[in-house]
């Protein structure tokens, strides 16, 4: 059923119909609602399935420095794409989001903390940059970049900025 919620709050977007969810899957209305009774738990199913997707370990043997771009680049089309699915599945009744927005951010920042941290400590990665500053540079380029392209192409010139000077 997730599967089929991903694919289909990709196309139309977040209002999707639960209806269609369910024959997408190829399970009855009433197996849909047992597992996700409304419209906003299948939102907070499917944002919660990409972040926990954007935050799996690295494959092995991937120097740092890859894991840290190529996890900048992941992270910078989750943002470009996902940005509505996000907002729709964190606003609460107040208009403020909730504390699963908290708990999701937290796990992305603990993610790219992590990343950096190995690369900085392998000498890839100039030692100053902070997280905060790898999450805004990558955030801009995901929320100024005019398609998801020219966001990548904007998070690769990071790149340059970011590694270590010989």
């Amino acid at each position: 059923m997730l599967a089929a919620a991903r694919e289909l709050v990709a196309e139309p977007g977040p209002e999707v119909a639960l209806d269609e969810v369910a024959r997408r899957a190829g399970v009855g209305n009433a197996i849909l609602y047992r597992h996700l009774p409304t419209r906003a738990d299948l939102l907070v199913a499917v944002y919660a399935d990409e972040v926990a997707e954007l935050c799996r370990p690295p494959a092995a043997g991937v120097s740092p420095a890859d894991a840290l771009f190529s996890w900048l680049d992941a992270f910078v089309v989750h943002v470009a794409t996902k940005r509505p699915l996000a907002l729709a599945a964190t606003e609460g009744p107040t208009g403020r989001r909730s504390a699963l927005f908290d708990q999701w951010h937290a796990s992305i920042r603990a993610t790219a903390s992590d990343l950096l941290r190995r690369a900085q400590d392998a000498g890839a990665v100039r030692p100053g940059a902070t997280v905060t500053d790898l999450l805004a540079l990558a955030g801009g380029a995901a929320l100024t970049g005019t398609d998801v392209a020219h966001a990548r192409r904007l998070t690769a010139l990071l790149r340059s900025g970011l590694e270590a000077g010989d």
